[in-house]
């Protein structure tokens, strides 16, 4: 039981973590409509990456797995939007 606690905190932990790296550069993009720095192509495989990652964890039931790519599709989504949407284009 505590072992199977301890593996869950793990996975928690890194879930955490996982989402929180992304929400930094999705705030920022939002805010300043700035999008050069970003790079399109890291996003798309990004995001699909956490897809395929999700579709892992439905199939093993690895709920940890479920929580950050769900959601680190989501930020990865609208940080693609907002590159497509402001077009590298700095608005004073």
């Amino acid at each position: 039981m505590a072992q199977k606690l301890l593996i869950d905190m793990v996975g928690y932990t890194a879930a955490v973590i996982g989402i929180a790296m992304f929400v930094p550069q999705a705030v920022q993009m939002w805010r300043t409509k700035e999008t050069k720095a970003v790079s399109l192509m890291t996003f798309l495989l990004t995001n699909i990456a956490s897809l395929l990652w999700l579709t892992y964890g439905f199939l093993t039931n690895a709920k940890p797995v479920i929580l950050v790519n769900s959601v680190a599709a989501l930020l990865s989504f609208s940080i693609i939007y907002m590159k497509l949407r402001y077009k590298d284009k700095k608005i004073s």
